[in-house]
């Protein structure tokens, strides 16, 4: 265990949220909620102002949409996210060698690593504060919350308490005395289920959880479980800071605006996300052993199948196959609300015998016509989007439907613009390269972020 508070753990402020009001001028100070804006949508993320009625990550945009109805609801630009996110991380690194990414808007730091030693609470405050206003900087204003400790479950902890744009530094030795007075939840692997099992018991804070023994604690939950939540009780946390964090998984995951219960359009879609996950297979050079197919049924019960492979591939043709023959085991009768397609124990060769050459090479590929869905009406345009337009400028998509598009001109550095309606199909208004994925839809799980986008 460190005996000074050199783990920092920074968390960006309603990041996604955040991004999309330092870049539309009318929305600062005014409530935002980026994430899926479908039938089906889920939020994202949602900025204090929404926050204050209620809104929070994980919500339905449904939910949302009732508890704000004024807010802005926009689609996600990660293209654009990265680019901030790239530029966050590049300010940690520049004040330690070793920075673990969390996803785009969280890592942690290790001031040791920087030459840094025998700190005080003083002293890392005075650093915490500097590379908050380098980031502010570098960023063009976005705010960032801090939390220090001597362990990553110290500083993680911490850095929610002071929100936002807060630092809190736990000086060492106060650790156990810092978690006590917090519910059981605050403690990382303690959900809903284990939570209510512990409170059966009598325990419902971190300091009730401190007077068990571990031989108690593994009675009540398991022995693995048990000595973890033993050991983390007590602030026993002695996991270093990792440069790299390895990619686990790469999957592609559709929630569909209506439950799907023919089989051959899910098989459809099922091929369809078995050759985008092998695309990212492809680029990242990496191939797996392991498909997992996950479905989510009408009444929310999600289930995954997975199998391994003999050795690892990136080939569309066996992923596809092996998902097909997942997705047939699963019963669709009652509707399936949401479907992914995903592959992991990931290596960076290819087996190639996985399957005989004649069962390979000439293997005709069955294409189904998928259905239209409403977003791919819209021409690719959605609230948020930015675009530009040849007369009046840069600006972003207020709304779409009904063969128009509204835009409102403004950008970062212009105070807040003019709204104007154009022709959907008009030539002079066309999108730019940094929004993104419109669709919001099928979403890139790979682990190299362990940034989830938002179903549409």
């Amino acid at each position: 265990m460190r005996t000074d508070p050199s783990v920092l753990h920074v968390d960006l402020d309603a990041f996604f949220a955040a991004v999309e009001q330092r870049d539309k001028p009318s929305l600062r100070g005014k409530p935002v909620v980026v994430g899926g804006i479908g039938l089906r949508g889920v939020v994202s993320t949602a900025s204090y102002e929404a926050r204050k009625y209620g809104v929070r990550s994980a919500m339905s945009t449904a939910e949302a949409r009732s508890r704000c109805p004024h807010a802005a609801y926009l689609g996600p630009r990660f293209e654009v996210y990265r680019v901030v996110s790239r530029a966050v991380m590049a300010q940690m690194r520049a004040l330690s060698p070793l920075v673990e990414p969390l996803s785009l808007d969280e890592a942690f730091v290790d001031l040791a690593a920087a030459g840094l030693s025998n700190l005080t609470v003083d002293d890392v405050e005075a650093i915490s504060n500097d590379l908050k206003a380098a980031i502010k900087e570098a960023t063009g204003g976005l705010t960032a919350s801090v939390g220090a400790g001597t362990s990553k479950l110290i500083a993680k902890i911490a850095s929610d308490l002071d929100k936002p744009d807060g630092v809190v530094v736990v000086p060492a030795g106060t650790e156990a005395e810092f978690l006590a007075p917090m519910q059981v939840t605050v403690i990382p692997g303690v959900g809903p289920a284990t939570a209510q099992r512990l409170s059966m018991a009598g325990v419902r804070t971190v300091g009730d959880l401190q007077q068990l023994n571990e031989d108690e604690l593994v009675r009540q939950v398991g022995s693995a479980h048990g000595s973890s939540l033993y050991r983390l009780a007590t602030a026993s946390d002695d996991r270093p800071v990792v440069s790299d964090r390895e990619t686990k998984s790469i999957s592609i995951e559709d929630t569909f605006e209506t439950d799907i219960i023919d089989r051959s359009l899910l098989a459809a879609i099922g091929d369809r996300m078995a050759y985008r996950v092998s695309e990212r297979l492809q680029k990242a050079q990496l191939s797996g052993r392991t498909v997992t197919v996950k479905t989510r049924m009408h009444d929310f019960t999600t289930h995954t199948r997975s199998s391994t492979l003999a050795g690892p591939t990136d080939d569309p043709r066996v992923i596809a196959r092996v998902a097909k023959r997942l997705l047939e085991d699963s019963d669709v009768s009652g509707g399936i609300r949401l479907l992914g397609v995903g592959v992991s124990s990931l290596a960076d060769w290819i087996q190639d015998d996985l399957f005989t050459e004649s069962e390979h090479e000439d293997a005709p590929v069955e294409v189904i016509e998928l259905p239209e869905r409403p977003r791919d009406r819209l021409v690719g345009y959605y609230p948020g989007q930015d675009v530009v337009h040849t007369q009046h400028g840069e600006g972003w998509v207020w709304g779409s439907g009904r063969g128009r598009v509204t835009v409102r001109f403004e950008t970062a550095q212009t105070p807040a613009g003019p709204v104007r309606t154009f022709a959907i199909t008009d030539p002079e208004l066309a999108k730019l390269a940094l929004s993104g994925d419109p669709s919001g839809g099928e979403d890139d799980k790979s682990a190299e972020t362990g940034q989830d986008g938002p179903n549409d």
